[in-house]
């Protein structure tokens, strides 16, 4: 059978709608759902490790609660890339909200840490279907550089509600460690606007049952390799800063959220930052993003003192703000609609099996090289070499990132 597209058919109201600021808000407040699962609970994670003391294993296994969507979301975001081409992004947003929201509170009854350990791996589940599908709506809804614009903001408002979240973490956390689940709660809430003001973009394609168009690997590869690490080093101190803390004599709940949350801030303004640097290209911002981490992760490996930390801990920080807009808008630009959500799916797993696999790196160096401190050292060094890495994998001729695309 031909493939040859046949003609697009007549408007409809899905065709003429215009996004505006109430989808904007909504796939905003959507993609802080990852980060809720991400950081909420950091600043108990020491309490955790206190309770499950007598469960063998416990040391290793309470950080894996924290960690855990991550890769799930890593092993699944592909797979909700591909229902999101093939089928439907609202509804698969939708569903997963919802069950985001039934899962995320499990623990507040569960007295298990494997059955904790499984209800966090099925919101990693629906954490995989919420960042493709809010991503790739971005995508759908804005082009050129309103949606460069938007990925910025996008980062921006995650780092900004992680600043949030880990401040409500300490806080709550200071009641008992479960408190701080409760706030899962929040994503049925927000399913009921986002079923009312969202819809289901127009398909580009034409003939039903077409199969989807391939997706171009010689663009996609290099960015997602380059995102696994950067996975690494995003993730890297949101998760252990905890314990460098507690390592230096800061025992309060609440004082380490809120040390963290001045982190997440430097994060969200670097992001900030971004709708104005997007017209630089990957080749000129990576390095620069790498090198601020490299130098914050060296700072906070030499020193014991707290507001030295705090510093190294600001740069981090803000190198990560600037490196994921810029990783994904890469990855992106040279997306089609019927390609766009596979490929976030693609970029979005190959970022969270890196955070995945941040606090496994760390311990395992940790281990080796005799303390938290010296991995955080060697993790200075290996963003130092992507800084330089960066510039000899991107092309020279790598298109700025505020580029029209669709």
């Amino acid at each position: 059978m031909s493939e040859t597209t046949l003609p697009a058919p007549a408007a409809t109201p899905a065709v003429r709608r215009r996004a505006g600021l109430p989808q904007l808000v909504l796939l905003l407040a959507g993609s802080c759902m990852s980060v809720l699962g991400a950081v909420l609970i950091a600043p108990v994670l020491p309490r955790m490790t206190d309770h499950f003391a007598g469960t063998p294993g416990a040391g290793v296994l309470v950080p894996v609660v924290l960690t855990v969507p991550a890769l799930l979301i890593g092993l699944t975001a592909p797979f909700a890339g591909f229902v999101a081409d093939a089928v439907d992004r609202k509804r698969l947003l939708i569903a997963a909200m919802v069950a985001y929201a039934l899962f995320g509170t499990a623990p507040l009854y569960l007295d298990s840490l494997g059955a904790i350990i499984a209800s966090r791996a099925l919101v990693g589940l629906c954490e995989a279907a919420i960042m493709t599908c809010c991503t790739t709506l971005i995508g759908d809804y804005w082009t050129g550089a309103r949606r460069s614009r938007y990925i910025g903001l996008q980062t921006l408002v995650a780092s900004l509600s992680a600043t949030v979240f880990l401040g409500l973490g300490g806080a709550l956390g200071a009641a008992g460690w479960r408190t701080p689940f409760w706030l899962y709660a929040a994503a049925a809430l927000l399913a009921v606007p986002m079923a009312l003001l969202l819809w289901q973009p127009a398909r580009r394609r034409t003939r039903t049952g077409q199969r989807l168009p391939a997706l171009p690997w010689r663009h996609l590869l290099v960015p997602c390799l380059v995102t696994l690490a950067g996975g690494v080093v995003f993730y890297a101190l949101i998760v252990e800063l905890s314990f460098v803390l507690t390592d230096a004599g800061v025992g309060s709940t609440a004082t380490i959220g809120g040390l963290s949350a001045v982190m997440s801030l430097a994060t969200a303004v670097a992001a900030g930052s971004f709708a104005k640097l997007s017209r630089h290209s990957p080749r000129r911002l990576l390095p620069v993003a790498f090198g601020l981490a490299a130098a914050g992760f060296g700072i906070v490996a030499a020193t014991g003192s707290v507001p030295v930390i705090t510093i190294g801990a600001v740069l981090t920080g803000a190198g990560t703000g600037l490196l994921l807009p810029t990783l994904l808008t890469w990855a992106l630009n040279r997306l089609t609609f019927d390609q766009r959500g596979r490929g976030t799916g693609v970029w979005t797993g190959a970022l969270f099996i890196g955070e995945f696999l941040a606090p496994v790196l760390i311990t395992g160096v940790g281990a080796a090289t005799g303390g938290l401190r010296p991995a955080l050292g060697l993790l200075g060094v290996a963003a130092a070499a992507l800084a330089v890495g960066s510039v000899l994998v991107v092309p020279r001729d790598a298109e700025a990132l505020d580029v029209t695309r669709d």
